[in-house]
C-alpha cells in the first residue's frame, strides 16, 4: 500500500494511509482483539513445568549424566553444558539474586504497554541457572544488584478465558501461572 508522505507526528499522510486500510476491510481486522506476548504456548515438554506454575512451584532442569548435575533453565530436553538428554525435573527454591535490570517505559506490544513502567530483569536462581522475568513489588530507587529475591506468581488469563475461566492455560481459572520476583523479607 502506497501512503502520502508523513511528518511522523500523525498528520494527514498517516490519516489517508488508515481511510485506505479501512476501506480495504483493515478496520474488521483492527476490531480483533490484540494478539497477545505474554502467554507461553504449553506443548507436552512444557506442560509439567506450567502445571508446576499454577501450583506456585518453579521447576528447573538437572542433568543426570555421570559426572554432570547442571542445572538450567529454560527448560530443554538435553543439558546445555554436556548434551545429554538425560534431564528430569526437580522444584526451584524460590530464592535469587538481582543480576541485572531494565525498567521498561514504553512497549507497543498488547498487553504490555498496560503494565509500563515494569522492571524486565535477569536473576540468579539459587540453584545456579539465570533467569529473565519481571521484579514486581520493588520501587526502582530501591533495585540493586545482588539484593535477595523470593519468588511469586502472576497470573494471566487469555482474552478467550471468560470470566470463570475455560482458557486454554494449565490454572484452575484458565490462565497461566507466570514466575516473578519480588524483594525477600
Amino acid at each position: 500500500m502506497r501512503t502520502e508522505p508523513s511528518d511522523g507526528g500523525g498528520g494527514d499522510g498517516e490519516m489517508a494511509a488508515v481511510r485506505k486500510a479501512a476501506e480495504a476491510g483493515g478496520a474488521a481486522r483492527a476490531a480483533a482483539p490484540a494478539a497477545r506476548f505474554d502467554l507461553p504456548e504449553v506443548d507436552d515438554f512444557t506442560r509439567p513445568y506450567w502445571a508446576a506454575a499454577a501450583e506456585g512451584r518453579l521447576l528447573l532442569r538437572r542433568c543426570r549424566a555421570a559426572g554432570c548435575g547442571a542445572v538450567h533453565h529454560y527448560p530443554r530436553e538435553f543439558c546445555p553444558s554436556c548434551w545429554s538428554e538425560d534431564v528430569g525435573w526437580e522444584p526451584a527454591t524460590g530464592r535469587a539474586t538481582l543480576y541485572t535490570w531494565s525498567v521498561v517505559h514504553r512497549n507497543d506490544l498488547p498487553p504490555f504497554g498496560g503494565r509500563v513502567p515494569y522492571v524486565a530483569a535477569v536473576v540468579d536462581l539459587a540453584e545456579g541457572p539465570r533467569m529473565m522475568t519481571e521484579v514486581t513489588d520493588c520501587p526502582e530507587a530501591r533495585l540493586r544488584i545482588g539484593m535477595p529475591l523470593t519468588l511469586h506468581f502472576r497470573t494471566e488469563r487469555p482474552a478467550a478465558a471468560g470470566p470463570d475461566g475455560g482458557g486454554p492455560g494449565p490454572a484452575p481459572d484458565g490462565g497461566f501461572a507466570i514466575p516473578v520476583f519480588r524483594p525477600a523479607g
